[in-house]
């Protein structure tokens, strides 16, 4: 996916890049804020190559679907999993992880988030370049 065909992402708009708690660049969009009867917030997020957010976790947890591109989801003390269009990753509560691009591909995925998020540590440079 070229920069010059972002407008969309996808399905829904590219969005405002992101800045705090990630690396590279991000863009979000969000499709649905945290409102009855989901109370759930849920965000459309692209990542270009090489692109990731910091570790983090979250108080109830959170589903990520994959729409586009290619990334990586990773849990901590476990192996990095490659993800593509259509798979579905079901985070449970307070489990620490990172997800974002590969080193060569665009990634998009609506990450679904009902609670907080708690922002750690960023994924540093060795332990991305390793996968």
């Amino acid at each position: 996916m070229a920069h010059e065909e972002l407008s969309n992402s996808t399905i829904f708009p590219l969005g405002k890049k992101v800045e705090a708690n990630f690396i590279g660049d991000a863009y979000l969009q969000m499709v649905f804020t945290d409102a009855a009867p989901l109370n759930a917030a849920i965000g459309n997020v692209t990542f270009a190559p090489g692109a990731r957010n910091n570790w983090h976790s979250h108080q109830i947890g959170q589903v990520l679907l994959v729409t586009g591109g290619e990334g990586w989801y990773q849990e901590e003390g476990k192996p990095a999993q490659l993800l593509k269009a259509g798979d579905v990753v079901n985070i449970p509560p307070h489990v620490k992880h990172w997800h974002g691009a590969t080193k060569d591909s665009w990634f998009v995925h609506l990450a679904m988030t009902p609670g907080a998020t708690e922002w750690l540590e960023p994924v540093d440079d060795a332990t991305y370049t390793q996968l």
